[in-house]
């Protein structure tokens, strides 16, 4: 089955369907950036719109979340200033741009 090109909210190309979701943030970044900003899971939940037992659960790996709500989050951290960084052979890292902190 072929799928169609997609560029996401990120400017990143990909595949639309099913099999297409590329996860970026993980349970540890989700972790580390609450912590870049000093944000509590509760912090992070009215940033983001979503409920800090959503948060909770994924930190805690009990379960993924939907791209949504992984968009949702992302942008959260991106307008409190964490930038999302893809390193070719290490995957995503973060961090604050300089002068921030």
């Amino acid at each position: 089955m072929t799928y169609m090109a997609d560029i996401n909210q990120y400017g990143q190309s990909g595949i639309m369907g099913q099999g297409a979701r590329e996860t970026i943030l993980t349970p540890a970044l989700c972790r580390a950036a609450r912590g870049l900003l000093d944000w509590t899971q509760l912090d992070l939940a009215e940033h983001a719109a979503v409920s800090r037992g959503t948060i909770r659960d994924f930190e805690g790996k009990h379960h993924e979340i939907h791209r949504a709500t992984e968009a949702q989050l992302r942008l959260a951290f991106e307008k409190g200033g964490v930038v999302f960084v893809d390193v070719e052979g290490t995957g995503t890292c973060l961090g604050l741009p300089s002068g921030r902190r």
